[in-house]
Order: C-alpha cells, then structure tokens, then sequence
C-alpha cells in the first residue's frame, strides 16, 4: 500500500489506522531518512493502540516503552547500533515476549535479526517540502 499525506498529522493518521489492526507481537520495521517522519508515524500508532503518554524518538535511549494502551508500544531507535548482535543485548527477544508492538526506526541497521514477516514502512519525501510518499510491506525489512 502507498499513502501520500501532506503535512505530519497526515502521517500520524496513517500510524493511527494501521496501529488499529495489529496484533500482539507485531514488529513494524521503519526505513526512511532522517527526519522523513518515522516519529510522527509512531506518534500516530501510540494513538491508535490508545497510549495515553507523549511519544518521543528513543535516540539516546534506544527504546521508549509505552503503555496504558489496547497493547504495549515499544519505540525502538537503530541508529545508533552497529550489527543485529547489539539488539540482542538490549533484550529484543524480552520485548517480543511481552506481547505488545515494535516499532523499529532505523531498522535496516538489524535487518537480520527481524522477522520475516514484520511490516516495513518506508518513508520519503515527496514533491513538496512537507510531503510525505509512505509504502507499507510485509516481508523481509532492511
């Protein structure tokens, strides 16, 4: 699927739709270039889990955990990662045992560590400024 939204709370809404769908155990892989609007996606998909806290990037945490919600939202950040090995060390197998959501920003940093059937959204910029061109996959991330 392809969206074009126009402004970032476009981009949340499509977050917030396809958050409404998931399941437990979800991982949702994230690719797209810095400030591209991964956050504002995730920001919409804590809505449509119905997270009540205030989303912000994990940069410098790695991950930022919110609950409250119809599931868990678990908000991770790869960049600063160097190999799939690292994520191991963070507890990635604790966080899919706990039956909530992932969300992978930066994901083809771990590509080899992500299940095969995780969504992959991409987001680039469009023809404007603020615009945003979103696909959304299953398969393979990175």
């Amino acid at each position: 699927m392809e969206y074009i939204t126009n402004n970032p709370q476009e981009t949340e809404d499509v977050g917030a739709a396809l958050a409404a769908g998931l399941e437990p155990g979800a991982v949702v892989a994230f690719t797209g270039d810095l400030g591209a609007g991964k956050t504002a996606f995730v920001r919409g998909m804590a809505r449509g889990l119905d997270c009540p806290e205030r989303v912000t990037s994990p940069t410098f945490t790695i991950v930022n955990e919110y609950e409250g919600g119809r599931l868990p939202l678990f908000h991770f950040d790869m960049y600063r990662l160097g190999s799939a090995g690292e994520l191991f060390d963070i507890g990635w197998e604790d966080y899919l045992d706990r039956g909530g959501v992932c969300a992978v920003e930066w994901s083809e940093n771990i590509a080899g560590a992500l299940e095969g059937d995780a969504l992959r959204v991409d987001i680039r910029r469009g023809a404007q400024d603020t615009q945003r061109v979103i696909t959304v996959t299953r398969g393979r991330a990175g």
